[in-house]
């Protein structure tokens, strides 16, 4: 073995021990950094071919390998738009530039815009309902766009679904067709009659005019106007025909709707969408009218109030009038080996050839972990581990250091043989 290969090793070996002691203080300085991951440096020998007699010393490199999937202890807050994520999956975010990362720092609060940024800078991505019950672009990030949950903007719902229940007496007399509501008649009869109050597209109110009449034997009419068009004191005539007219047949032994009959009436709201009501529970029973179940959804103008997020990361907004609105379904990104995932600069993450592709799904589908609103991961470092470490890392610099030290004394005693 040459003095200077025996050097060469010892400088190796400090090097080492540098790069062991650069992440060690990487994860001391981020044990209290939401969502970070623990970085630990792996050594492996470098060995040079020996001949009889002869020891040619070698060198050793490091690895540094990420903890990512190694999930942190949850720590819970009181802030509903900090979330954390219990089991798989990654947050997917966005930078101010466009560019796509995935995170588990979920310390997201809302900007000047209403956007859910994190303590990084970086958006929280979702799918919006806008558009429909959204769904999850498996193969990408398609389809995602900034979570906005402005609170100074107003917002209204239309009405377009409700459920009506009441029990039709059974002794009522039967009315002459001339006489139904449905005819718009001066002095129609009917048998029962109710007010809904449901909401056009601008969040005005539209109260509707129920009339539940008797035809025929276990047969109704039930018969729905805009209150609006009724003509003073008397309603009948409307000064428009009925919004919507469906008939329903009773079974005489039950008193439940047949099978043949109608079980629902589609109402077209004016100004506004179509509501389909919900008549399946109603009975024809030797009782008098009672409405049991009345319950239109929609909503007048209001602003938000607060926001939640369920576990399967669904975000509901809170209106001021009491209202509630899916707004967004948060997704969550996940790749085979997250622990070969590329660490950039404010803990987020990009897929690498080693870490396979991204997949996007929903928390609690496809092996997802689930959203836990109000909590953050903490980092998953162990400082006594860390620490402990720390000495030894230390304790193996000394060494590799005294074998440098000891390869230049005799260097200098090889030297100085000349003399």
């Amino acid at each position: 073995m040459s003095l200077s290969g025996m050097m060469r090793t010892g400088v190796s070996g400090m090097s080492a021990q540098a790069n062991r002691l650069s992440a060690l203080s990487d994860n001391i300085a981020n044990s209290s950094t939401t969502g970070y991951k623990r970085s630990s440096t792996e050594f492996s020998s470098l060995v040079l071919p020996s001949t009889n007699g002869t020891y040619a010393s070698g060198s050793v490199t490091t690895t540094v390998r990420t903890a990512i999937s190694q999930q942190g202890d949850l720590r819970y807050t009181t802030t509903g738009t900090d979330l954390a994520i219990n089991g798989k999956g990654f947050f997917i975010v966005q930078d101010s530039s466009g560019n796509t990362f995935m995170t588990r720092a979920g310390a997201f609060t809302p900007d000047d815009q209403g956007r859910l940024i994190n303590a990084a800078g970086f958006q929280l991505m979702g799918y919006s309902y806008a558009t429909g019950i959204p769904a999850a672009n498996a193969n990408g990030f398609g389809g995602l766009e900034p979570v906005d949950i402005r609170q100074n903007e107003m917002s209204a719902t239309a009405s377009r679904e409700g459920i009506f229940t009441a029990n039709l007496p059974a002794d009522a007399t039967d009315v002459a067709a001339a006489n139904l509501p449905s005819a718009n008649a001066l002095g129609s009869e009917y048998t029962a009659k109710s007010s809904l109050l449901a909401y056009d597209s601008l969040g005005r109110e539209v109260l509707l005019d129920v009339y539940s009449t008797k035809t025929a034997a276990n047969t109704w009419e039930i018969t729905i106007y805009n209150k609006a068009d009724a003509a003073p004191d008397t309603s009948f005539p409307y000064a428009n025909p009925p919004l919507a007219t469906e008939t329903l047949q009773f079974d005489a032994t039950t008193g439940n709707l047949t099978a043949a009959s109608a079980t629902d009436i589609t109402v077209a709201v004016p100004g506004g969408e179509n509501l389909t009501l919900d008549l399946s529970r109603m009975t024809q029973l030797a009782q008098g009218y009672n409405v049991s179940t009345a319950i239109i959804d929609g909503a007048a103008p209001s602003t938000i109030d607060s926001v939640e997020i369920s576990s399967e990361g669904v975000l509901y907004a809170q209106y001021a009038n009491g209202s509630v609105r899916e707004l967004y379904r948060i997704p969550l990104a996940n790749v085979e080996s997250p622990d070969r995932l590329n660490t950039l600069p404010g803990n987020v993450f990009t897929a690498t050839y080693m870490s396979g592709p991204v997949t996007v799904g929903f928390p609690g589908e496809s092996g997802m972990g689930s959203v836990v609103s109000g909590a953050l991961e903490s980092s998953n470092v162990d400082m006594a581990e860390e620490l402990t470490t720390m000495i030894e890392s230390q304790r193996s610099y000394t060494a590799n250091s005294k074998v440098f030290q000891t390869g230049a004394d005799l260097m200098d005693i090889l030297i100085n043989l000349k003399r």
